[in-house]
């Protein structure tokens, strides 16, 4: 769990698996369940071969379908029932220590908590909790807390440092062996 790359073409993912990312997250937003099984075959077939873990954003129907590992829910998505139910790992967003809590006890397997700073891939974004609010988060839950928002290779140590057991990244995916570099050191 120490390096989620969330991406949207196969060449990024294939570089961010050569760097060490543990596991590749395909978001590919607004599309119906079965364009998106099709367009993820090779990210699954990618992560067979890597080993990383394979992750579906959003569509707990997909996830399922493709085999996936796991699925990542946000905060206003539906299914985290339904993933459990087919045994998936189960992701859920948080942006606040109550929406984590309530993460927990629905069940999640990771705590996505962010932005911890302002990143422009996600624009519509709540303001950023900072290294404290993300301690507060990761202090507050026993399930595994996974930072994301604003995160490089110059800031991921200190996402470690406040108790997070990794880092997802969008725009920094491709520099995974840099990220992977500043997270291990930080262990």
């Amino acid at each position: 769990m120490k390096l989620h790359a969330i991406v949207d073409d196969v060449s990024t993912a294939e570089q961010a698996v050569e760097g060490g990312a543990t596991v590749i997250q395909l978001r590919l937003k607004d599309l119906p369940t079965p364009a998106l099984v099709e367009r993820g075959r090779p990210f699954r077939d990618l992560c067979a071969r890597s080993g990383a873990a394979f992750v579906v954003n959003d569509d707990v129907e997909a996830a399922s379908l493709l085999g996936a590992e796991g699925v990542h829910l946000g905060r206003s998505d539906t299914g985290a029932e339904r993933a459990l139910e087919l045994r998936l790992m189960l992701g859920l967003s948080a942006a606040s220590v109550e929406e984590a809590t309530d993460a927990e006890r629905r069940g999640a397997t990771y705590i996505g908590a962010g932005p911890v700073w302002a990143t422009p891939s996600k624009p519509d974004a709540d303001p950023p909790l900072g290294l404290n609010g993300l301690a507060e988060i990761c202090r507050a839950v026993a399930t595994p807390v996974v930072a994301i928002g604003g995160i490089d290779a110059t800031n991921a140590a200190g996402c470690i440092d406040a108790g997070a057991v990794g880092v997802a990244v969008i725009r920094a995916a491709a520099d995974a062996q840099e990220l992977r570099a500043a997270i291990d050191a930080a262990f």
